[in-house]
């Protein structure tokens, strides 16, 4: 067993945990909308208005702040107009080549985050759409009345206009979104951006389309030429241990060598933030622009015998470490990452949940949202970890990471992440500051396998219990951790 030391400053606030950084991202892609989400108000699986009740109830449940839609790289082939009023189909070129029927258009996605109470996000068409289109889409959601698009709007069933927080100038315009170099993008950006207009008391964050992994060049690029006219920037990375175009590995049958890769693998998202961070503070000094990571998680190979452009993948503990661990590190950095949505909310990629039918079933990583969302705005502690290390074949990484918030009301929560898929861990934790806790309490995400999931005939296989292998005396904390586990550490003020 690991010994750890930790010193959390119980009254030393390093900043705010913007509650954004547990968004989500939604995109026509598979089953992630249509039967995930949407199956529509003749459907026998029960549902409000067309949405799925049993997926509704389970997200409202993790307090989901923002949701991302409708893409990815469908955002940049998608045509608003068609998704109101009377729908007319496409083809959906990127993902499984099917016909897109329109049916969850606009209309439908506000309503969704109505249901969620969370903001929109919306991605808009740079690659193949017009600035006149997005400036009408605009129009459309937030223009009071007296134009055609806020008369359509009434037309259509919404009298009132929407509040839009987010709004995003593309995506991934370095690849699906257009193939276009950095600089052309950001002439681009400043043309698009220019008609994203704030109307009937509307305020838009504007968030430029950023850079792919380690690509810096594009991050200088547009910091340069257009951070004045930007309020974020996008990052996307996602954790793949094989590699993207030969095989990216199984989500539920891997080594242990695969295990370690991945925990490597989802460790550099810091490095990554650490020097595109860099190249915005010459340009934005005072970190006015946020870093949006909204396209972030594990991408595996997708399941076999299922539609490879579906990308339905599987969901294990390991992916609960590789969220676990994101967060943490998105907390340390959360002066510059003001928003994070995980790809993706249902059915795609590393879901919080998968359905087959009428059947539902919640993922480790649906898990580990839960457990962290007393995380959402609360104030980070300073927190120093000394932890010992994780070896494997000869590479080393840190065994544990520890998190800890305050909430205004004074209870503080300290998440705890093991990554070893072998070793037990026993930290000891230095509460500096605190008085008397009134109250304290724990929870435990573990299994005892690498690849353990929930499957429609298991589906709680994996899930939280209560943890007790905790001992705190005074502002002493001392916890054993078993391997491949997540712990959350409640201390509630005395009141």
């Amino acid at each position: 067993m690991s010994e750890h030391q930790a010193v959390i400053q119980t009254d030393i606030a390093k900043g705010t945990i913007n509650k954004n950084i547990y968004g989500h991202f939604a995109e026509h892609l598979g089953r992630g909308i249509y039967e995930g989400i949407w199956v529509g108000t003749d459907s026998d699986i029960p549902n409000i208005n067309g949405i799925r009740k049993d997926v509704l109830e389970a997200l409202k449940q993790l307090h989901i702040p923002v949701l991302r839609w409708p893409g990815g790289c469908f955002a940049d082939e998608y045509h608003w107009a068609n998704g109101v009023g009377d729908r007319k189909t496409m083809l959906n070129t990127h993902w499984g080549g099917t016909i897109e029927s329109n049916e969850f258009g606009t209309h439908e996605f506000m309503m969704l985050c109505e249901l969620l109470e969370c903001e929109p996000y919306i991605c808009g068409n740079v690659g193949s759409g017009t600035v006149q289109e997005m400036s009408e889409w605009i129009e459309y959601m937030t223009f009071e009345e007296g134009t055609p698009m806020s008369d359509w709007r009434k037309q259509n069933g919404r009298e009132e206009p929407w509040k839009l927080k987010y709004f995003g100038v593309g995506n991934e315009n370095w690849g699906c979104g257009g193939n276009m170099h950095p600089e052309y993008y950001a002439d681009l950006y400043r043309r698009f951006q220019t008609y994203v207009r704030n109307y009937s008391g509307n305020d838009i964050y504007k968030i430029a389309g950023g850079a792919n992994v380690d690509d810096f060049n594009w991050t200088d690029v547009l910091m340069k030429k257009a951070a004045g006219l930007m309020d974020g920037l996008s990052l996307h990375y996602y954790t793949i241990p094989g590699d993207f175009w030969k095989g990216k590995g199984s989500a539920t049958e891997f080594t242990e060598d695969e295990w370690f890769i991945t925990m490597k693998k989802a460790k550099y998202i810091d490095e990554l933030i650490q020097k595109h961070g860099t190249i915005m503070d010459r340009y934005d000094p005072e970190q006015r622009v946020g870093l949006i990571i909204d396209e972030w998680g594990t991408w595996f190979d997708p399941e076999p015998g299922t539609n490879p452009g579906f990308l339905y993948q599987q969901n294990t503990i390991r992916d609960a470490l590789v969220a676990a661990s994101h967060f943490h590190i998105f907390h340390q950095h959360c002066r510059r990452v003001q928003m994070a949505n995980i790809a993706q909310t249902v059915n795609v990629l590393q879901a919080m949940i998968l359905t087959e039918g009428e059947r539902m079933l919640l993922t480790p990583t649906y898990h580990v949202f839960n457990m962290f969302k007393v995380h959402q705005d609360a104030s980070l502690l300073a927190t120093e970890t000394m932890s010992a290390n994780y070896e494997w074949n000869g590479e080393t990484l840190p065994q544990i990471s520890i998190s800890a918030s305050k909430q205004a009301e004074g209870d503080v929560n300290i998440t705890i992440c093991n990554i070893d898929h072998q070793n037990k861990a026993e930290a000891e934790i230095e509460l500096r500051g605190l008085h008397k806790a009134a109250d304290h309490s724990g929870v435990i995400l573990t299994a005892e396998k690498m690849n353990a999931h929930n499957t429609f005939d298991d589906p709680h296989h994996v899930k939280p219990e209560s943890f007790r292998q905790y001992m705190l005396s005074k502002n002493k904390l001392k916890v054993k951790l078993p391997p491949m586990s997540v712990v959350l550490l409640t201390l509630r003020a005395d009141s």
